[in-house]
């Protein structure tokens, strides 16, 4: 079942992923052109700058389940390959439930400040005058997401240690090894 619910959760992270990096591309489109046409013709596309700044917030949070998923997140492993399975899944449990904790700080306060600016009608202090719940919205959702899928790799993480399954827990949790680097960079 968690196997099933991981692969869920892998998809929809990739779809997520997808989206965020078209909509970053587009932005630099965007940018771009607003570049070239402010020092060749003179014509500004006035938000540029504001629009690709929302898009990146949303995209990147949306983006980290992806990073969890596949285990891409940066750690310093220099003592932690020295260790045996058990301990290290250990390791990788408590730094999971480090960040889920981090997460849901961060995501709670976050909702709280979505709720202010929808009730106060907030609005960006620039040209566009941005509802700002339009874009945190997207921002905030990512960031649900992501609390989410943690809850769910916290969930079944713990499930892997009470049965003493060690490489499960490495498999969702733990540092990627040299070999499925390797093999990843590899695959056609």
């Amino acid at each position: 079942m968690f196997s099933v619910l991981h692969d869920k959760f892998m998809a929809a992270s990739r779809v997520a992923v997808w989206c965020g990096g078209l909509a970053l591309l587009l932005s630099a489109m965007m940018v771009t052109l607003d570049v070239l046409s402010r020092k060749f013709i003179g014509f500004t596309i006035s938000g540029a700058d504001e629009i690709s700044g929302y898009v990146f917030a949303a995209s990147t949070t949306w983006a980290y389940s992806y990073c969890l998923l596949n285990r891409s997140n940066i750690r310093i492993d220099f003592l932690y390959n020295l260790l045996s399975a058990r301990p290290r899944a250990f390791l990788d449990m408590i730094g999971l439930l480090l960040l889920l904790y981090y997460i849901y700080l961060l995501t709670t306060k976050a909702f709280v400040l979505f709720l202010e600016n929808v009730e106060q009608d907030a609005t960006a202090q620039t040209t566009l005058a941005t509802p700002l719940w339009i874009p945190q919205i997207f921002w905030v959702s990512g960031l649900g997401f992501f609390l989410l899928t943690l809850i769910f790799v916290a969930v079944y993480g713990f499930v892997a240690m009470v049965r003493r399954d060690w490489a499960t827990v490495n498999r969702i949790a733990g540092v990627r090894t040299v070999e499925e680097e390797i093999s990843e960079e590899t695959h056609v």
